[in-house]
């Protein structure tokens, strides 16, 4: 089942706060763990709770290196987050069936760390996934 998201009109408007935690992009990796490569071509969005919904801030595709590049500069503020992988076209395309349609990654932004990029890494087969969550300066 997939949850029910809106999408965000118009521009995103960046909410600094005080401190400075505004201004974060983040950094979105797909290894294909069955073929040892990129998971080149994959869909990928990145969503954003507002209120009491996903509200769709990006939509992209994992690049040849493996990356979404665009989102590094994004400028994303404080709460809570999803990066949304659709495993379920990307191991269909290759022949494979996937016990998973889509693997969501929901994580938070606290603007704790001096950080300016938060990087998302999943690692994926069709019948398993891990992911990994950090940051770099």
């Amino acid at each position: 089942m997939v949850n029910e998201y809106t999408r965000a009109t118009g521009p995103r408007e960046l909410v600094s706060s005080p401190d400075g935690c505004g201004d974060m992009g983040i950094s979105v990796e797909a290894q294909d763990a069955v073929y040892g490569r990129p998971a080149a071509g994959m869909e990928v969005r990145l969503e954003r709770m507002a209120d009491t919904r996903w509200v769709l801030d990006g939509k992209s595709e994992i690049g040849h290196e493996g990356h979404v590049r665009e989102w590094l500069t994004l400028d994303l503020s404080r709460g809570l987050y999803r990066v949304v992988f659709s495993g379920e076209r990307y191991f269909g395309a290759l022949g494979l069936s996937s016990a998973y349609p889509e693997i969501s990654v929901v994580f938070r932004l606290l603007g704790e760390q001096d950080a300016s990029v938060y990087k998302i890494q999943v690692w994926l087969s069709p019948y398993s996934y891990s992911t990994n969550f950090g940051s770099r300066i």
